[in-house]
């Protein structure tokens, strides 16, 4: 588990002092692999786990967090020892903030490059939050559109804002970040999608940050589910279904006057 804060106060001033940090410095080896599980954006008080995958044989992974002066955690790789996990949890301002691992192969004394940078956000604030408010999310032209077409969903809040972070239910990417405008005492941002493929199909939510701790986000908007429809299969599809409705009726209309023409040739007998 992440020591807590006071606790990395201290060691921050034992590895200033020639302490356990003094030790470690990242090499040459390849890089490792760093992710979060469930995801990088949190709710808040929820637990998130942080994995580090390098190279096989890798004795031990050490994960900092930037911003402090010692490694924020350290781990034994699991079987068959690529990877390790660091859970974190219940995640609170503390976590909040960019992250990176190290592999370490013992026998050597070797260590590897850093890992690309890894941003937890944490949403939704404790009992002395800052944020307010949820922003609100719409989509223009509407929520349902043809592949090929222009849509823009356009986070809103009456509350001071920096940035609007727009996020899409189960995307591997990280949310998209956009500097919010005041308009007439309004801050919002306009998310561009274009051109629209099926792949922007989905459930999507937005929040908002201060500058001043742009890894804590608002709680979530309510969601907004954008669907990408194929008109020009649809209306050959309904095409198709027309024609053979019609077909079905000149069928049913031959048959008919053939039997009544049947009926009056047998009177006439």
């Amino acid at each position: 588990m992440a020591p807590a804060l006071p606790a990395l106060l201290c060691l921050g001033e034992m590895g200033g002092a020639g302490g356990p940090a003094s030790d470690f410095l990242p090499g040459t080896l390849p890089k490792p692999t760093i992710w979060a599980e469930p995801g990088s954006l949190v709710p808040w008080g929820s637990p998130v786990t942080i994995w580090c995958q390098g190279t096989p044989g890798a004795q031990e992974f050490h994960l900092d967090k930037e911003g402090t002066s010692v490694p924020w955690d350290r781990q034994k790789p699991l079987e068959p020892g690529d990877k390790a996990d660091f859970p974190l949890g219940p995640v609170g301002t503390v976590h909040g903030g960019r992250y990176r691992c190290y592999g370490g192969h013992g026998l050597s004394s070797e260590w590897s490059a850093p890992s690309e940078p890894l941003e937890l956000l944490v949403a939704g604030e404790g009992p002395a939050g800052r944020l307010g408010d949820s922003p609100s999310l719409s989509v223009q032209p509407g929520p349902s559109v043809a592949p090929g077409e222009t849509v823009t969903l356009l986070c809103q809040s009456r509350d001071r804002t920096d940035t609007f972070l727009l996020s899409k239910e189960g995307a591997a990417h990280r949310p998209l970040r956009l500097r919010s405008q005041d308009q007439d005492g309004q801050y919002q941002a306009e998310f561009s999608l274009s051109p629209v493929t099926s792949a922007h199909g989905g459930t999507y939510r937005c929040y908002r940050s201060l500058s001043t701790d742009p890894y804590l986000l608002s709680q979530p908007s309510e969601p907004l589910a954008l669907v990408v429809s194929d008109y020009t299969v649809q209306n050959l599809t309904r095409m198709g279904l027309a024609a053979s409705v019609l077909l079905l009726l000149g069928v049913l209309l031959c048959q008919a006057r053939h039997d009544r023409r049947g009926a009056r040739d047998a009177a006439r007998s």
